[in-house]
Parts: C-alpha cells; structure tokens; sequence
C-alpha cells in the first residue's frame, strides 16, 4: 500500500520509551536508539513518509529516588544530569 503523501501532515505519530534516568546510558539502551532510527529513515528516506517523533523519559523512579538517596542528592537533580548526558 502506498504511504500517504507528506503535505497532509505528519503521516506517522511515533511515541517510544525513552530511558530511565538514574545511571550512564549503555549498550542496550544503544541498540534499541539505533534500530529505531533505522526504521525511521526506512519511512523517510526510502517511503517518503513523516514522521513526528517523541520520546518520553522518565525522571522519577524507584531506583531514582534510592540513587539520590545513596547519593545525599535531591532525585530531581540526579535525573537532570543523567537526562542531559543521555542527549549529549
């Protein structure tokens, strides 16, 4: 089946799970991010389509609060700086 044209707007809505913030980013974390692109350049690139790509993070946890815990550290704080690690 062809893919809907571009100009009526985003023909693909893509929500994913982003990471749970609490450590480094790793491996795993890696491989899921990078097959995901794959598919989205397969519906861009290849079928024209758009897509409009979200991505949720979750920055309050269990293991967040017990790292910040340990840590002497407010939870808020601890998800920031490994929220912004991940992106970089």
């Amino acid at each position: 089946e062809p893919f809907p044209p571009a100009a009526r707007g985003p023909a693909v809505g893509w929500y994913v799970c982003g990471p749970t913030v609490y450590d480094d980013a790793h491996l795993g974390h890696a491989r899921t991010y990078v097959c995901l692109d794959v598919l989205r350049r397969l519906v861009t690139d290849v079928l024209g389509g758009e897509v409009l790509y979200a991505m949720g993070v979750t920055d309050i946890d269990d293991k967040i609060i017990a790292r910040a815990a340990d840590q002497g550290r407010l939870p808020g704080d601890l998800a920031q700086e490994f929220e912004d690690r991940f992106f970089q």
